[in-house]
């Protein structure tokens, strides 16, 4: 789209000399050789943590896709094009022509990666002759950490992945989970059959942290269930027959019997909860005995989080007291019963949380695998199939029905393999269109003759001015329940006050809330911490780079926002974060400080900002702003500030 190559990089460039004056530039501005092509000496690097500016050490042994299965994934790709292509010729439509090597590099690293490319990275796809180099750096980045990390942030705003559903419950090892499962690849449905099931403590299971996201309230806890893996929106039909869809109260309540067993806290007779409440009466002992009873956080939260036990027990679920239509009394029993289809007769035997499960999530329950398969076509082209993607009725009617089916037929004849179903879209002819300049809310149909242009998510711009700006983006890691279950797991059959106390202060010195933030601070500049979105607290203050550019607070499913507000432009103009790539030691600053000639180094700035080179009017216009500019470094600082600030490199094209 030309209209995003050339907005404002003149503009921007006028004004920044004079906005600059408060910019950290002091790093570039060491070489006074900058015409006349003789390198600088690197400033030290005194501004920016030790540990994101040494080399990468994250060691992530992410699953790679199957090699060997290449050409069955372009031949599904094919067919994939051809449905497509009906779709355009009914409608006469022609298909975009295929987007240059330049700009299917930064989409696809935006997309899959979760950031732009590397200087280095850039340069070695571009100059490649290999006629599969495509197809390699989709594979490349389906196996690598940068996968990992940006899927974790796309099911973070599916699943509302929040550290602290409630004060004292600890779902840090269930966000582990969730970011391990991505690692692995685990199969869809196994996966999500595991969170529907998981019995114990999240540290000892993790995957019951999907229940206790909803901890204390199991009706809203189905609505929310079969919205995120069946794209069906029921919640009105909690309280009443709903207005707009077939589904009735009585209905609603028959799905969630199945779950009316489901308890997530110790109980009176479990181990260790003989008589009265263990995390009580530990917490009233230490009353008698801390200063003015002031009984310190991490004693209280660690005792109460260990209440905190899913389970599954026989129990019947009534309706309402004011339950007024005719077909059934107020207070009536009711009998578990799923939406449509049958229980898979593998899981008739099973208990009733197990037989919603197996339902859910089999092979022949159509809504489980279009669901997916529609949320992952709007991921990569932007607009789903079915929109709104989790409100699947006749209203909202498909656009291109024989591709949807296919498209689930593919989830299903995969073997629920996450990774190779998006393999394929990636590898078609679709994706790697130009994209079209649409808006869902024009309210006319799209039928992809590309995928549309899209506005990079928070956690996209965040870790691509890191990459911008550091060396290591992955200073640590999010604790997983290997690491919090030694310190936050107690017996309360086997300890004592005197040990739960020194256990408590473990705690208190590692994963309490308030310590564990602070020992962040280290990878921190100016209040920032310089980590992957996925590696920082969720969600991140209201206050944060993330937030001000639509991160959610993950209370809502798909939360997250890309709408322009004055606060974006003024943390692009002069925050923080990007005070930080110009800083001594920073990624961009090292790679352009590196290189002899002026040409060179302005085209090391555009492909490190917007992952293509320079033409011959952004070339005029970057010497116009070398000569303009007295102090050569401030001009190469301005510049890259002018191209951070284009509409080029806030959206995804």
């Amino acid at each position: 789209m030309r209209f995003l190559r050339r907005t404002a990089v003149a503009n921007l460039l006028i004004i920044a000399a004079s906005i600059f004056v408060s910019m950290p530039t002091a790093a570039i501005a060491q070489n006074r050789n900058a015409k006349s092509n003789r390198p600088a000496a690197k400033p030290p690097k005194i501004n920016l943590p030790a540990s994101v500016t040494s080399k990468p050490t994250l060691k992530m042994d992410v699953a790679a896709v199957n090699a060997n299965s290449r050409s069955s994934v372009a031949s599904a790709a094919d067919r994939l094009d051809s449905l497509v292509e009906d779709k355009l010729r009914e409608k006469n439509v022609a298909p975009n022509p295929i987007a240059s090597d330049e700009v299917f590099l930064r989409r696809v690293y935006l997309d899959v990666a979760g950031r732009i490319p590397t200087l280095g990275e850039a340069n070695a796809f571009l100059e490649s002759s290999d006629s599969e180099k495509r197809e390699q750096l989709i594979d490349d980045l389906l196996g690598s950490p940068d996968y990992v990390s940006n899927f974790y942030n796309f099911w973070a705003d599916v699943l509302r992945l929040v550290e602290r559903p409630t004060v004292n419950n600890v779902a840090d090892p269930y966000l582990g989970y969730v970011k391990d499962s991505i690692r692995t690849n685990k199969k869809y449905n196994a996966w999500v059959y595991e969170m529907l099931t998981a019995d114990g403590k999240v540290w000892e299971n993790p995957a019951t942290g999907f229940q206790l996201r909803d901890d204390g309230m199991p009706l809203p806890y189905i609505d929310n269930t079969v919205r995120v893996f069946l794209g069906t929106q029921i919640g009105c039909a909690q309280c009443h027959d709903h207005p707009f869809d077939q589904w009735s109260q009585y209905q609603f309540y028959q799905l969630a019997a199945f779950t009316a067993g489901t308890r997530t806290r110790l109980r009176k007779g479990d181990p260790g909860f003989e008589k009265t409440n263990p995390a009580a009466t530990l917490i009233k002992e230490a009353r008698g005995k801390f200063e003015n009873g002031r009984v310190p956080g991490p004693f209280q939260r660690l005792a109460q989080a260990n209440m905190y036990v899913v389970s599954e027990v026989p129990a019947k679920l009534r309706l309402p007291h004011d339950y007024a239509y005719e077909d059934a009394k107020p207070k009536d029993i009711v009998t578990p019963e799923v939406l449509w289809g049958e229980i898979p007769t593998s899981a008739s035997k099973s208990s009733p949380r197990e037989q919603f499960a197996a339902w859910l999530t089999s092979a022949d329950n159509p809504q489980f695998t279009r669901t997916i398969a529609n949320r992952l076509w709007k991921r990569f082209l932007g607009v789903g199939l079915v929109e709104p993607i989790d409100d699947f009725r006749d209203e909202n009617a498909c656009v291109n029905e024989p591709l949807l089916d296919y498209l689930a037929e593919e989830v299903a004849r995969s073997d629920f393999d996450i990774k190779e179903f998006m393999r394929m879209i990636l590898y078609s002819k679709t994706y790697q269109h130009v994209s079209t300049d649409y808006e869902l809310t024009s309210g006319e149909e799209y039928y992809f003759p590309g995928p549309v242009v899209r506005r990079m998510s928070a956690e996209q711009v965040w870790d691509s001015i890191l990459t911008l700006a550091v060396n290591n983006p992955w200073p640590f890691e999010r604790p997983t329940a290997k690491d919090l279950a030694p310190v936050m797991d107690v017996d309360f059959k086997k300890t004592n006050y005197e040990a739960f106390k020194k256990q408590s202060e473990r705690y208190g010195e590692t994963y309490f809330d308030n310590t564990y933030k602070r020992s962040l601070n280290k990878h921190a500049y100016q209040g920032n911490v310089l980590a992957r979105a996925s590696e920082l607290p969720s969600p991140v203050s209201a206050d944060h780079f993330l937030r001000q550019f639509g991160q959610g607070d993950r209370e809502t499913i798909n939360g997250s926002q890309t709408d322009p507000t004055v606060p974006q432009i003024l943390a692009m103009f002069n925050g923080p974060i990007t005070h930080v790539m110009l800083e001594a030691g920073s990624a961009i600053v090292d790679d352009v400080l590196a290189i002899d000639s002026t040409r060179d180094r302005i085209d090391a700035i555009f492909l490190s900002v917007l992952a293509r080179n320079p033409d011959a009017s952004d070339r005029k216009v970057a010497a116009m702003e070398l000569g303009r500019v007295r102090q050569d470094g401030v001009g190469y600082g301005n510049i890259i500030w002018a191209l951070l600030n284009t509409r080029e490199f806030l959206f995804v094209q």
